[in-house]
């Protein structure tokens, strides 16, 4: 009660320190010595500490009124690394600030306040205070509180006020870096479905001659076609044309159904894995969840994958496109369009076939194995 008593004093007003209330049991016993004794020493000892005690109490008040508090944008980072903040404190007065206290009231889920002490700031001058925590996971945390604390200059009474300081801070998932994927290299490989894929032939190293166009810097030496470059006198490439699975493929999180969070932790690190996958090897590839529909985009992905929670009202998945379906529901492999493959998480069913049967290929993850070595393995059917 006497600790709840004392926040609430300090936050609205002043709170006594120690000191300050041993002070006041000074002052009161010396004014009643004297009231006692009529002596006028007593009087004056008593009058004494009253008057520290009063400049004690308005002092702290004046020094944080004068104070504003911003803070920098936060750059987005990944799950287990550091996050750089940076808070600003600006002496708008014409008198410099000392010895304050300064806390940054972080969510829990992100890491404890944290707190630094800040000697002086001169008038008109801004204190910038930079530090790092470790983000634990991904999300996105939102906080709109630094506080400021002081007992200057004597220490007899406290301080506390709040101050508006509203922060953002995106974890992003972590991305696996994977040597091969199944999951992705054999989309497409159904001769019914290939079709010729213009932005995957312009990156291509085999196949028949498309066109030849003039050599440009960072072109493969093999690529260049000699005979053709000998008779313009400068040098020409081969661009060549590849048959590939040329739709486009969604990768698609089951993020309306229910998971266990440990699983859907997973699912949401093999989504940004299998994303940035396909991107790095010229994959026409886009990103579905419950929340957000289909989206594409490195940053917009990254986003949305880390502000993703299990049990989101469900959308439309849209055009019936390949999937690559991450999901504990056993039963809606067999819905899945043509083409497409899964990835499973259900309890208990790590080590056996699925239930629900499909033609399609597809992996169910085990929970006492390494994902990133799972999304390297081969497929199998249900």
């Amino acid at each position: 009660m006497t600790h709840r008593l004392t926040q609430w004093l300090e936050k609205r007003w002043i709170a006594p320190a120690y000191s300050g209330w041993l002070m006041a049991g000074l002052a009161i016993f010396f004014f009643a010595a004297a009231s006692n004794t009529m002596a006028g020493w007593l009087y004056v000892i008593s009058g004494v500490m009253l008057a520290l005690l009063v400049i004690a109490a308005v002092l702290p008040l004046r020094s944080l009124r004068a104070i504003r508090v911003g803070r920098s944008a936060i750059d987005p980072t990944s799950a287990g690394e550091a996050l750089t903040l940076e808070v600003r404190l600006e002496n708008q007065s014409s008198r410099s600030k000392t010895l304050i206290l300064v806390q940054d009231m972080l969510p829990l889920e992100l890491s404890q306040p944290t707190k630094t002490a800040v000697e002086q700031i001169a008038a008109g001058e801004t204190y910038r205070w930079i530090y790092q925590v470790t983000a634990p996971r991904r999300g996105i945390y939102r906080w709109k509180t630094v506080q400021l604390r002081t007992a200057t200059p004597l220490g007899l009474f406290w301080c506390r006020r709040d101050r508006l300081a509203k922060a953002v801070a995106i974890v992003y998932p972590t991305v696996l870096p994977l040597a091969q994927c199944p999951l992705i290299d054999s989309m497409g490989l159904d001769p019914n479905t290939q079709r010729l894929s213009d932005h995957q032939a312009h990156a291509a190293t085999e196949g028949l001659t498309r066109a030849l166009r003039p050599y440009r810097w960072g072109d493969a030496i093999r690529m260049v076609h000699w005979r053709t470059s000998a008779r313009y006198g400068e040098l020409q490439v081969r661009e060549l044309e590849t048959y590939t699975g040329g739709e486009a493929i969604v990768i698609a999180l089951d993020s309306g159904a229910a998971w266990d969070p440990e699983a859907f932790e997973q699912a949401v690190v093999a989504a940004a894995s299998l994303y940035f996958y396909a991107r790095q090897h010229q994959v026409q590839v886009s990103l579905w969840t419950a929340a957000t529909g289909q989206i594409q985009g490195e940053a917009i992905v990254l986003e949305a994958l880390a502000a993703t929670q299990a049990g989101e009202p469900t959308t439309d998945r849209g055009a019936n496109l390949p999937l690559v379906w991450l999901t504990p529901n056993a039963q809606s492999l067999s819905a899945l369009p043509p083409g497409s493959r899964w990835l499973l998480w259900s309890a208990g069913e790590a080590a056996h076939p699925v239930s629900a049967k499909t033609d399609l290929l597809g992996l169910t993850v085990a929970s006492d194995s390494l994902l990133q070595v799972q999304l390297q393995a081969p497929l199998s059917f249900s």
